[in-house]
């Protein structure tokens, strides 16, 4: 890494990666990631990404997504999602993405929970990983992008509510290094790695939230925490759970209790559905349920959801003769850093895009397959208002920042990724008592 850039991207998944894109040529952009490039919860989705079905869909979508939110949702943002779906999906597909196709060559699209129709396009069932890896190739061959892996943001370096650059570490060599920037983008995930059963990679911490609460940037709705219904079960313990796909549900398959009855409708939204399966593991005194998938033609299964099938395979389970157990496990943010329509956050020269940051679009809870969008457009509209306000930090100010910055508080990384752990899980704590929409700063 240099010294100085103009723009710093904390995050490689699809936030940071389209952010980095979609700014000028002529900026010099740092873009790093906690571990390895591909462990993002961006290479997880499997489902899709929703993509409005013609003006005459808007009502519906606008009205899934808001009954999803418990209408908690920013109708601004929400609107502003929908209405660019088109142009999201239109622009992905000239990066290179391929996206499932009907016979006649159209964009197939397929339904999940919380959904009054299919609107949602898919590759396999590895939508996430189709997506970024294309969007990260080219970002790989971007003179202007410095991709640098395996280093974690520790903290930042601000004073007076504007941001100067970052704190950052070398995990392999345990470098700590100050490094400046004009602008900083914090796109760093969810927070599943605090919690004992997530499907989010175990590095993703909430290391950008906590920094925020820490240095004063506003932080909303950090108890929106979604659990995901369909989660593989499995007796191993510290790993990530293994999502199995809303999509699975759309195209028939059905949950059914110890009896192998079916106990409710598999096509509400995600908390409705878990609400439900938790309900129903009480009643039965089990540690699961089934899903079965044996409804859905196999030739859709082996075309549509390869990769669970051979996961469940390595399992032990074969989906096409028996049922397999199922059962909820952390899975989205919907609060975290508050960041308007443009990506800004409270803090001047700090926005924050994708699952770190809460712009309201999601509301209480997060309609199926909005995320992927949700990241993607929000990412792009922040480096389109980064590159219409630029004007370069003083420098002077920034040292004047990086010398007011306690020293001590790095040389034990372990500690203080520790204390931001417990930052988060004491302000859940605190803002769950509340039962209702939080703020902090």
């Amino acid at each position: 890494m240099k010294n100085k850039y103009d723009v710093i991207i904390v995050g490689a998944g699809v936030a940071g990666l389209n952010c980095a894109l979609h700014l000028p040529k002529n900026k010099n952009i740092l873009l790093i990631c906690k571990g390895k490039a591909e462990k993002s919860d961006s290479y997880l989705a499997q489902g899709g990404i929703c993509r409005m079905q013609g003006e005459d869909d808007f009502e519906s979508y606008y009205a899934d997504t808001m009954r999803a939110g418990h209408s908690e949702n920013n109708p601004a943002a929400v609107e502003c999602m929908i209405k660019s779906s088109p142009q999201v999906i239109d622009e992905l597909v000239s990066f290179g993405v391929e996206f499932a196709r009907n016979p006649d060559g159209s964009l197939a699209a397929t339904r999940e929970g919380g959904h009054s129709k299919n609107r949602i396009c898919f590759h396999k069932d590895c939508t996430g990983k189709e997506i970024t890896s294309r969007l990260m190739r080219l970002a790989e061959i971007a003179e202007n992008i410095e991709i640098v892996c395996e280093t974690t943001m520790l903290d930042i370096i601000s004073d007076k509510n504007e941001c100067f650059g970052i704190v950052a570490l070398d995990n392999a060599s345990g470098e700590v290094k100050y490094v400046y920037s004009d602008y900083t983008v914090f796109a760093c995930g969810g927070i599943g790695g605090i919690f004992t059963h997530s499907t989010n990679f175990r590095i993703l911490t909430g290391d950008g939230v906590a920094v925020a609460i820490k240095r004063g940037a506003a932080v909303d709705n950090i108890n929106y925490i979604q659990i995901h219904p369909t989660t593989l079960y499995s007796e191993k313990s510290g790993g990530r759970c293994f999502l199995i796909s809303e999509s699975v549900r759309g195209e028939g398959a059905v949950l059914l209790d110890k009896n192998f009855e079916r106990f409710t409708d598999e096509l509400q939204p995600r908390d409705v559905v878990t609400a439900e399966i938790l309900k129903q593991m009480k009643k039965d005194g089990t540690k699961h349920v089934w899903l079965d998938m044996r409804a859905i033609p196999r030739e859709e299964v082996e075309s549509h959801f390869p990769g669970i099938v051979e996961h469940c395979l390595r399992e032990g389970y074969d989906v096409f003769k028996e049922c397999i157990p199922v059962v909820p496990a952390q899975h989205y943010f919907m609060g975290g850093i508050r960041s308007g329509l443009e990506g800004q956050t409270t803090m001047h020269r700090l926005y924050a895009v994708g699952e770190t940051c809460c712009n309201g679009v999601h509301g209480a809870n997060r309609l199926a397959s909005n995320s992927l969008l949700e990241s993607l457009l929000f990412a792009k509209r922040a480096a389109a208002d980064i590159a219409e306000k630029y004007a370069p930090a003083d420098a002077q100010t920034a040292e004047y920042a990086a010398s007011k910055l306690d020293k001590r508080e790095y040389s034990n990384p372990e500690k203080l990724l520790q204390e931001y752990k417990n930052t988060l899980l004491n302000a859940i704590k605190e803002a769950e008592k509340c039962k209702t929409s939080t703020r902090i700063n």
